[in-house]
């Protein structure tokens, strides 16, 4: 399978587009869902097919400790100050987020 084929097959479980199962399925059962939706102030967001590189940079530890640490302040603007690179941020979630999560079987 596919790399293209297993995000598919991630995004439509349950028949459902993962992003509006996220939006009203998991997000209204937890507490501080802003924390999941990637659009804070300041955040970069590139077409993927204009980028030659995308990185995920991931903090052990939840939204709002990694959004304090400035040594990924400093990576993220850094990296996307480049028009080939694409870099996103991702961090732990919550323990509620985590039990929703594991409850529907997706990573």
């Amino acid at each position: 399978m596919s790399r293209d084929d297993k995000a598919t097959a991630v995004a439509s479980h349950g028949g459902r587009p993962l992003k509006e199962r996220l939006l009203q399925d998991i997000l209204p059962r937890v507490s501080k869902p802003a924390r999941y939706l990637g659009d804070e102030v300041h955040s970069v967001h590139k077409d993927p097919a204009k980028v030659a590189v995308r990185f995920a940079l991931a903090f052990p530890d939840v939204y709002e400790v990694g959004m304090s640490h400035l040594g990924l302040k400093i990576l993220y603007h850094i990296l996307n100050q480049r028009e080939d690179v694409w870099a996103e941020r991702a961090f732990s979630p919550w323990t509620d987020m985590e039990a929703e999560l594991r409850a529907r079987g997706l990573p």
